[in-house]
């Protein structure tokens, strides 16, 4: 009878053990296993991203220095492999980036005045 009582309540419990992972959600308890899967995952999509767009590895370590060196490595070389299996061309940026370019230096002469001419004397005719 105790064994049936005990079985009873253990097979009760286990609903309450399934919710575990909606509990640690619900509470934002920080979950290591699951945050260096979701930096895994975003590493390897940097990486495919990288390479389907031509830029080299090394300017992709470059633009997402927070990123994992290794996932990024593998994404590269595994959307690489993809591209010469399936003979896939490069896909460059359409996006215009805002070029920076120094201001231009305010004009020394007055308008109208050629810039080649010589400054004029002060004070004597």
């Amino acid at each position: 009878m105790r064994k049936k009582i005990r079985f009873l309540i253990l097979l009760a419990l286990i609903p309450l053990t399934t919710g575990c992972d909606q509990l640690i959600e619900l509470l934002e308890l920080p979950n290591p296993a699951k945050e260096a899967a979701l930096a895994e995952a975003e590493g390897q999509a940097i990486g495919s991203a990288c390479r389907h767009a031509g830029r080299s590895l090394e300017d992709c370590y470059i633009l997402n220095p927070s990123a994992q060196k290794a996932a990024v490595f593998a994404g590269w070389r595994s959307m690489n492999d993809y591209m010469m299996e399936n003979k896939l061309e490069v896909v460059p940026s359409q996006l215009q980036t805002k070029a920076t370019t120094a201001p231009e230096p305010a004009a020394a002469a007055p308008a109208g005045t050629p810039a080649s001419a010589p400054p004029a004397k002060a004070g004597g005719h």
